[in-house]
């Protein structure tokens, strides 16, 4: 049963109970309408309760039903509510722990609510590029007020109870419970204060108003839209919302139900919604059952106390859990820790930290110089040089002092992580855990399984990365992982644009456009443009036959490493990160052109964008061919938390399918016929060959 009945006496309690947020599928809608009927046709029956079991009231749509037909099946929620909005009995809606998206509408659409304190309360949808799409936008500011309500539905935020019930004038809750153990005692007590109350209230007959009309509406339009670039739901919600001052309640529901449809088919939402499913899919390992036992993590050793191992630490200093940092000389040690100050103190300065946090997040960091006092740490990451020579001398010395049954983890970018293994006598416990600079901000987790990786590290890995709030996703083991193998292939097209004519503003222009945060060589500037130096050197004794422009070498040659040192594909100020076009580079391009003899043709915007991000698409196909990954939502996910791609285009893979896979193919041979490019890269990767032949898409 999704939706249980019971009868107390004179009150009817329809308890939704859907696990885990009591998603509002058609087996509960089925639910609360049956309910409904029965406490309607029991005479004993005087009033009726609606609450939900566990942890939640409602947290809005089944998101198992995402994409199937039983999502558009009778009864819809907006046939539900109406069937509440029409009881001749009153309803009262007791909210509890988690009220969101059509758990909201549900509750807005009974005759009176209670709330407990602590009750987060949301309608997120446009977070999904959609509006809310059963009288949300039309209720909600004529229970809170236009304002209220108009921030609440375009920002998608959750607002505790508390704060809500406070709102001058609110008509959202009628009562607020004293805690969330005696809330169905006081709405059944409630029920029965309410059970011959006539007429029934309900939320539609309010009047929505703002003293300001036409104005504040063009003001809130300004605001908006400078807020919600390449995203059309936030005007749409502010539309709808406007509706509901404007319209007669029936006509306002019948414009927000065709925004809704129409929002549903715009590549924005169905990018929003594959980021939303492919953020959970991401922790699920086909092979690694969701019971798998963890280890406990109580204690974290990080090797280095440099940017990568400053910004580790700070994570798990985070979540409250006690971090030692060993260094080999005490002044690496004491700038690290001055770095993590400086860090949290610049976060005190602007109010996003207490200082009573920031204190006790520094009492859980201790140092040391002494491998021995690591012995007790349940993980130890390693963030040294990237080097195997150096991975090899401190995984030798984990192995020595490391307590039997520790996780010992690599934050190597590229390199192998079963080699770094078989350094110790215990593969098993070895994993790779790459966070992306910095540390402390960025979302990604690459988490690497070796071939000896057991199964209950990965599931205590994955676990870990939840508690300190990243997105984890598992990569096999490869050069470069998921991440850095694709970057790669995405690198080699921009130096191949830069031989054949484009400029290094203009690339980075051009990808910029289409969405990126950076483009390639500002990327490298930020990066250091060295460390792809180190990776071409290795890669010309490895793969001799790979091609590459020598611009970068060229660049390289010239000690021109990128921010770090002032100068790399654009010139630096002191103090200012502005890129600023370089004489010295430009000069040095059409050197190498005339050394290639090549005569620069014009690029067009759209060519730069193409060989750049199927060159993703290409090399993430030919990993999933590979098994380096399971999904191509876990390509998605790394792009999109990792590598700055367009939140509203979904990822490299799921762009694809947006422009079609056949499409791509083609493109890709036209690419081929570059006498200047790589025409063995551009032959497709079997999985998207067939895919493309299929006309299938990657997910």
């Amino acid at each position: 049963m999704t939706a249980e009945y019971k009868v107390d006496g004179a009150i009817a309690v329809i308890t939704l109970n859907n696990p885990p947020v009591n998603g509002l599928g058609l087996a509960t809608r089925r639910g609360v309408v049956e309910g409904l009927r029965q406490a309607l046709a029991d005479k004993a029956v005087k009033a009726i309760v609606i609450t939900g079991a566990g942890k939640a009231f409602s947290g809005g749509a089944d998101i198992t039903e995402f994409g199937k037909e039983d999502a558009y099946r009778e009864p819809h929620l907006i046939s539900v509510i109406q069937q509440l909005d029409l009881s001749t009995k009153p309803v009262i809606a007791a909210i509890h722990s988690v009220c969101m998206g059509g758990g909201l509408e549900l509750a807005l659409g009974c005759h009176y609510r209670i709330a407990a304190p602590g009750t987060s309360v949301a309608l997120p949808e446009v977070k999904l590029g959609l509006l809310p799409g059963a009288g949300g936008t039309q209720r909600l500011p004529r229970v809170l007020g236009v304002e209220a309500a108009l921030n609440m539905i375009v920002s998608g935020e959750a607002v505790m109870s508390e704060m809500l019930a406070m709102l001058p004038g609110q008509k959202l809750f009628n009562k607020m419970s004293a805690s969330a153990e005696t809330l169905l005692a006081e709405a059944k007590a409630l029920a029965l204060e309410v059970a011959d109350a006539r007429p029934l209230p309900r939320v539609r007959d309010l009047s929505c108003k703002h003293p300001q009309g036409e104005a504040y509406f063009e003001f809130a339009a300004t605001m908006v839209q400078g807020m919600s670039k390449n995203f059309p739901a936030p005007l749409r919600c502010l539309e709808a919302v406007k509706n509901a001052t404007t319209k007669k309640f029936d006509d306002g529901m019948m414009a927000e139900r065709e925004a809704f449809m129409q929002l549903m088919m715009t590549p924005e939402s169905r990018s929003l919604r594959h980021l939303f499913m492919a953020e959970r899919a991401a922790s699920k390992i086909p092979d690694v059952p969701g019971d798998t036992p963890v280890r406990e993590i109580r204690t974290v050793g990080v090797i280095g106390a440099g940017t990568m191992g400053g910004g580790i630490s700070m994570n798990f200093l985070n979540a409250g859990i006690p971090v030692t940092i060993l260094e080999t000389k005490q002044e690496a040690l004491d700038r690290g820790v001055a770095t993590i100050r400086k860090n949290y103190e610049a976060q005190v300065r602007k109010g996003k930290l207490s200082e009573q946090k920031y204190e006790q997040r520094m009492s859980l960091l201790s140092t040391t110089l002494n491998y021995g006092d690591l012995k007790n740490a349940d993980l130890i990451i390693e963030a040294v040089f990237e080097e195997l020579g150096v991975k090899e001398q401190v995984f030798k010395q984990l192995d020595e002092v490391a307590r039997p049954g520790a996780i010992l983890a690599s934050n190597t970018s590229t390199l192998d992580v079963d080699k770094i293994a078989a350094f110790t006598k215990r593969p098993q416990d070895v994993v790779g855990m790459h966070f992306f600079s910095p540390a402390n901000v960025m979302k990604l987790l690459e988490v690497v399984r070796g071939k000896a990786t057991a199964k209950d590290v990965l599931a205590t890995v994955m676990k870990v990365a939840k508690k300190i709030k990243k997105t984890a996703v598992v990569s096999g083991v490869c050069d470069g992982f998921i991440g850095n193998r694709m970057i790669e292939q995405y690198s080699r097209q921009a130096g191949f644009l830069l031989d054949e004519g484009a400029s290094p503003q203009q690339v980075d222009k051009a990808i910029e456009k289409f969405g990126f945060a950076m483009g390639p060589f500002r990327m490298g500037d930020l990066a250091g443009n060295d460390i792809g130096w180190a990776i071409r050197k290795r890669r010309h004794v490895e793969q001799p036959d790979m091609k590459y422009s020598a611009s970068a070498d060229r660049l390289c040659e010239l000690g021109r490493f990128g921010q770090k040192t002032g100068a790399g594909w654009y010139d630096y100020v002191p103090g200012n990160r502005d890129a600023i076009p370089s004489e010295v580079v430009a000069k040095m391009i059409d050197e190498h052109r005339k050394s290639l003899g090549l005569t620069p043709r014009k690029i067009s915007d759209e060519e730069i964008v193409q060989r750049l991000v199927y060159a993703l698409v290409n090399e993430g196909a030919q990993i999933l061919e590979d098994g380096i990954a399971s999904k191509s939502g876990d390509i998605d996910m790394v792009y999109l938390t990792g590598y700055g791609f367009p939140l509203w285009r979904g990822g490299p893979m799921h762009y694809a399918g947006e422009v079609g896979l056949f499409n791509v193919v083609q493109a890709m041979g036209r690419f081929a016929q570059n006498p200047n490019d790589d025409a063995k890269f551009w032959q497709p990767a079997p999985l998207l060959a067939k895919l493309a032949a299929e006309g299938k898409q990657f997910s």
